[in-house]
């Protein structure tokens, strides 16, 4: 769906994703679906909020997610 998008867990990003990086792919998810790059003024609060919505939502998933394997890679 959104090929910019990518995958922001370890062991695919070295390191724990930034706020930046959240924010980042969140803003291209919005994009994609509503179909506007930027919105119109009227629907600029609306978009706003999708984008922080699906930021919270995907940080809540990154810090949720147990990736296994990844201690021991890490002690490594």
């Amino acid at each position: 769906m959104c090929r910019s998008i990518k995958t922001l867990r370890p062991p695919a990003i070295p390191e724990e994703a930034t706020g930046e990086e959240i924010r980042a792919a969140a803003l291209q998810y919005v994009r994609k679906v509503s179909g506007f790059r930027a919105p119109a003024a009227h629907n600029r609060e609306a978009f706003d909020r999708a984008v922080e919505a699906v930021a919270a939502a995907t940080a809540e998933l990154l810090d949720s997610l147990e990736v296994r394997g990844a201690a021991a890679r890490r002690a490594g």
